[in-house]
């Protein structure tokens, strides 16, 4: 796949307030111009994750796979907000000479959407013949299909919901706790404060992606006899800090923010009445040891879409079983594909 960039030029005015002047888009596409009438695959990206799915979700994108980009015209784009290339907190404020940091405004699932939909407008397509999303991504998906339901023939909601629970913004606020506990985070001298408490948020969030049979398969200790447990210790610091390598810790606070945001009834009479408007033929894919979007939520929010067909897979990692159950997956939507 191809990275490109787009400037859409003049203020760009964020739902919560606040704007920025000039509005940078990062994505990747297949590597061909886009030719009207050929089938497109839009992938909205989770959290963490870039514009490029060949990179993170490597089994199910690329040639031969699922998502091949010969087959299908793929589009994936990095999100408002995050450190990819896209405008976000690491970007430079023109006004300052300096990265936003604490300057860049509060950014919504909605105002991503805006982005991506900038992106389709720009390489002229019309009309998407499948969107999948999991996790944020899934929140992009689902606001995306009422924003713009004419544009959207199908849909796959993956290990998402309709809205932010109480119990995700207490793991996104107990992260952004952590990022304050470093006291080089509100210095924001630059891109490298709040390294150490980006690292414990990323500790903290990664136990909210696994689960206990997961941990217990992957890190239980080798040494029957040992003095004190350390392996799942190591891992976590280890993961820690792989992420602090990659991503800043303004970024991170950004997105926390940006799942935060996400109700899709607000300002639509309430989330009943949002899904109504969904006209995409609508698969959800809910993993069954996800403590975040668990079987309930998910078996909920498939029946507030009218013929909407509601999948269940078995996987011993939650949440993180939407990178790794790739074949279960692959099963699940192959046939949407045809």
């Amino acid at each position: 796949m191809r990275i490109d960039k787009i400037h859409i030029p003049g203020e760009f005015t964020f739902e919560a307030g606040g704007s920025i002047q000039g509005l940078d888009l990062v994505f990747h596409r297949s590597d061909r111009p886009y030719t009207k009438g050929e089938k497109v695959v839009w992938i909205a990206h989770a959290l963490t994750a870039n514009s490029d799915p060949t990179d993170w979700w490597p089994d199910m994108v690329g040639e031969g796979k699922l998502f091949d980009p010969e087959k299908y015209y793929i589009v994936c784009v990095n999100m408002i907000g995050s450190p990819y290339g896209s405008s976000s907190p690491a970007s430079v404020n023109p006004s300052t000479g300096k990265a936003y940091m604490l300057d860049f405004p509060k950014v919504t699932v909605r105002d991503i959407v805006r982005g991506n939909i900038l992106v389709r407008e720009h390489l002229g397509i019309e009309h998407i013949d499948l969107m999948v999303g999991a996790s944020i991504g899934g929140f992009q998906a689902v606001e995306w299909c009422v924003m713009e339901p004419e544009r959207i023939s199908r849909a796959v909601f993956i290990a998402t919901a309709t809205r932010v629970s109480p119990y995700l913004t207490a793991f996104e606020e107990s992260q952004r706790m952590a990022l304050l506990a470093d006291q080089t985070f509100l210095e924001a001298k630059d891109l490298k404060g709040g390294e150490a408490g980006l690292r414990c948020a990323r500790s903290m969030a990664l136990i909210s992606y696994r689960s206990f049979d997961g941990y217990c398969l992957t890190q239980a200790e080798k040494d029957e006899d040992c003095l004190f447990a350390d392996r799942a210790a190591s891992y976590q610091r280890y993961q820690g800090k792989k992420l602090s390598d990659r991503f800043d810790a303004y970024c991170y606070w950004s997105l926390s923010y940006s799942l935060d945001s996400h109700n899709l009834g607000r300002g639509r009479g309430g989330v009943e009445k949002a899904l109504s408007l969904i006209q995409a033929d609508s698969t959800l894919i809910c993993i069954d040891s996800d403590c975040l979007f668990p079987p309930e939520d998910m078996k909920a929010f498939a029946q507030g879409i009218g013929g909407a067909k509601y999948h269940q897979i078995s996987s011993r990692f939650g949440h993180d079983g939407f990178l790794l159950e790739y074949q279960a997956l692959t099963n699940i939507i192959e046939p949407l594909l045809k």
